[in-house]
């Protein structure tokens, strides 16, 4: 584990860039954001939702969405990606990751009508980076074998695949992190990688 200090959520903030290079935020999700967040997920096509959640899902329960807002609950995070659309910050992405025992598991989703557009790529960039930061060797998830849009992103991102150990409807890709603290290549996070070298607690606060 590494220490992070979530007093001030802003320096594990990140600016990626999509293939157009429009900013994206890649940021914590916090308690404020729980509306628009449960309003993004209903917004996904039923397919997206279907292919994020491994099964039919209109929405989060309240339960669900009330982890998804509150960083570092039983070791998992959430991140949002946004982008200024008309003035206003819109979540155009979602990821919620959990580290144990040297591996770094995610899922994630990009809003329909921002596919295409490289957010995907780069926000499972920046998951590498956070995942390095902490300390993990490795990196995986798991998607439906019907699922041809992360199981091309993964591949374009250098992950391997394998079967699932317990669900044969899902397929495993995964990546092994060898990257020393100073060449991790999002800047925030060398924070958190240099705080991992100090003490290997998890501070919530």
């Amino acid at each position: 584990m590494t220490t992070l200090r979530f007093d001030d959520l802003r320096q594990y903030s990140d600016v990626l860039r999509s293939r157009s290079g429009s900013p994206v935020t890649v940021r914590f999700a916090e308690p404020r954001d729980a509306e628009e967040l449960q309003e993004y997920f209903r917004s996904l096509s039923t397919r997206s939702r279907y292919n994020r959640f491994l099964g039919a899902r209109s929405e989060l329960s309240r339960t669900e969405l009330d982890h998804f807002v509150h960083v570092g609950e039983a070791d998992s995070f959430s991140v949002i990606a946004t982008m200024l659309i008309d003035g206003f910050e819109t979540i155009v992405g979602e990821a919620r990751y959990a580290f144990a025992t040297g591996s770094f598991e995610f899922g994630l989703s990009i809003d329909d009508r921002w596919q295409g557009h490289g957010i995907g790529s780069a926000l499972l960039k920046n998951l590498e980076c956070r995942a390095a930061a902490l300390g993990a060797e490795r990196l995986f998830g798991d998607t439906l074998r019907s699922n041809d849009v992360m199981i091309a992103l993964a591949r374009k991102s250098g992950f391997a695949f394998t079967h699932n150990p317990d669900d044969w409807k899902l397929v495993r890709f995964e990546k092994h992190i060898d990257v020393e603290p100073k060449d991790i290549p999002c800047a925030s996070w060398k924070l958190a990688a240099a705080s991992r070298q100090a003490s290997p607690v998890l501070v919530a606060g």
